[in-house]
């Protein structure tokens, strides 16, 4: 019993972290350090029903064996997909402004005022990231395209959308658009700016994607960009 209510714990922490969050119920350092106790819990947990089903299974007491199976798996779960994120970030720079042209970045202008007010600056913060951004993620480029800059336009305001942005401007004439991306669990802010701009053989799209909050994004902002840009291709 003791078992299950302790396994239910370090899942339920795990799981709320981010909620907790998102509704500003909770501080960064606080959800952050919930996640981090409640995955760590299931780690040990995970660790226990093992054992627990092990000697079930010894003793051929099946059902008790699969429900310790099932509770193990449950907080491996639970400890496997913060571990995971935290992974995958652990290769990559602690830097959180990501775009196709560190020389000339899209400039935020109708999200400066949401910028203005997070811990992260709305200016770019230069070539000390610039250089970190290359050697992370030298992929990150712009995208030609043959498209006229008013077709160009078009299909990246569609591109936008169909990433479930919240679009706040979207200005052809500028060749500008503006948005805000929110994550799921944690419902992380981070707002990109998309600049089309006409070239002799077509239109050129640069974009920005910027954390709002934290140092490092762990790859987030990296792996936007180039989502979008895969979009636009197809």
């Amino acid at each position: 019993m003791i078992t299950a209510v302790l396994t239910a714990t370090g899942i339920s922490l795990v799981i709320v972290s981010g909620p907790l969050y998102r509704f500003e119920w909770l501080g960064l350092g606080g959800a952050i350090d919930l996640l981090r106790f409640g995955a760590m819990t299931s780690l040990v947990m995970a660790a226990i029903s093992a054992i627990i089903a092990a000697i079930c299974l010894f003793q051929r007491r099946a059902r008790l064996a699969l429900v310790g199976a099932l509770m193990m798996l449950a907080a491996v779960t639970a400890f496997a997909v913060p571990w995971s994120v935290q992974r995958e970030g652990a290769g990559v720079p602690p830097i959180h402004d990501i775009t196709t042209d560190p020389d000339d970045p899209p400039a935020f202008l109708d999200l400066a005022p949401a910028r203005a007010a997070a811990p992260n600056a709305v200016d770019y913060p230069g070539e000390a990231f610039a250089r970190q951004q290359r050697a992370a993620y030298p992929d990150v480029a712009p995208l030609e395209l043959a498209d006229t800059p008013a077709a160009a336009f078009r299909r990246a305001q569609r591109a936008a959308a169909e990433m479930g942005w919240e679009i706040v401007t979207a200005d052809p004439a500028d060749g500008r658009i503006e948005a805000v991306a929110t994550t799921r669990w944690f419902g992380f802010r981070d707002d990109v700016v998309v600049r089309v701009t006409p070239t002799a053989d077509g239109s050129r799209i640069d974009v920005r994607s910027a954390s709002r909050v934290g140092r490092g994004d762990l790859g987030a902002n990296a792996a936007r960009i180039r989502d979008y840009l895969r979009r636009m291709k197809d």
